[in-house]
């Protein structure tokens, strides 16, 4: 076991709480439509996409675009961030992932929505300052809020991605290696 300095366990606390503060800065701009302060969350290389293959786009200026676009179909949100995992890269301090635990109220297209949501991260320290390197969003449910209560009954189950014209499959549990192994698929 390698005893960290103080100065290190310090530097780690400092680091998680300025990842947290990206985290929850990252719902602020989305939601209040700061494009001036969105390229500032990100690195310059960096990927966002979705477990449905919605989103898949690459490059902070790009990226900056692809919000643009879906801003121009969603009317207010509120983004609320819960719990979130942070490990650091043992070789290199400026790195980190982690798992964000969320939920999101928006409007799309005129539609009251609700959606659950797991964001696998990626960070990097750039200039002294964490930014996204890499956002994976899975959902569990994204659903009209006059809908949300059929997707816990057993036949929503199979279709609790409602956002788009055709229901789909959510992102998670179904597809986790630990749930399949634990229900036997």
């Amino acid at each position: 076991m390698t005893t960290r300095s103080l100065e290190e366990r310090v530097r780690e606390l400092e680091d998680r709480t300025a990842i947290a503060e990206l985290v929850a800065r990252y719902g602020l701009v989305m939601d209040n439509r700061d494009m001036e302060a969105m390229p500032a969350l990100f690195t310059a290389d960096f990927h966002i996409r979705s477990g449905d293959g919605v989103m898949d786009c690459r490059g902070r200026d790009t990226v900056v675009e692809l919000f643009r676009g879906r801003f121009k179909v969603l009317g207010p949100s509120n983004h609320f961030t819960h719990d979130r995992i942070v490990t650091f890269n043992p070789n290199n301090p400026d790195e980190a992932s982690g798992i964000v635990l969320s939920h999101a109220e928006m409007n799309r297209l005129g539609q009251p929505m609700l959606t659950a949501i797991r964001y696998h991260d990626e960070y990097r320290r750039e200039e002294g300052q964490w930014r996204f390197a890499a956002r994976v969003l899975n959902m569990f449910y994204y659903v009209p809020t006059d809908q949300y209560l059929d997707v816990f009954r057993p036949e929503g189950l199979a279709t609790r991605n409602r956002a788009y014209a055709t229901p789909t499959a959510a992102d998670w549990p179904e597809t986790l290696a630990t749930w399949q192994a634990y229900y036997g698929k």
